[in-house]
């Protein structure tokens, strides 16, 4: 497996409220709906369109290679949160790290871990480690209050 991580970011939120808001993934779909559509690329709108999401899952269409879905799998209050990739060419899971800083901040990192073949991994490397990345910098953008 190859790991990726985002940076780790400092959120101005308890690692608890963190924990609450992101560990049922329903509460994504207030986030969703608030993207501006002018912000989706339009051969990317059909898709955003269909993004389903239950309390322990989220299923992203993935055009030709059939739909992606994330489960919840591991929960462990207030700094784990831990999906695994279901319909997916290769393993692939998301971690959610977060330590509790104070009452009022916390520092959270992401992680994806994916089997890739090696003589791939330089090609979609960058890509991934580009997707983990952009994870950290929607958490800093997500309002936990």
């Amino acid at each position: 497996m190859a790991k990726y991580q985002s940076s780790e970011e400092t959120l101005q939120a308890s690692a608890e409220a963190v924990f609450s808001k992101l560990s049922n993934l329903e509460n994504l779909r207030s986030l969703l709906d608030r993207v501006p559509a002018d912000k989706i690329p339009e051969d990317k709108k059909a898709m955003f369109d269909n993004i389903t999401i239950t309390p322990d899952s989220i299923t992203v269409p993935g055009g030709p290679v059939g739909a992606l879905t994330f489960r919840m799998t591991e929960k462990v209050e207030p700094t784990l949160i831990a999906l695994s990739g279901e319909g997916s060419p290769v393993p692939l899971s998301l971690a959610m790290h977060i330590t509790p800083e104070s009452e009022s901040s916390c520092k959270a990192k992401v992680e994806i871990d994916i089997e890739i073949p090696a003589m791939l991994k330089p090609m979609i490397g960058g890509h991934i480690q580009k997707m983990a990345d952009q994870f950290g910098e929607v958490l800093k953008a997500i309002p936990f209050a």
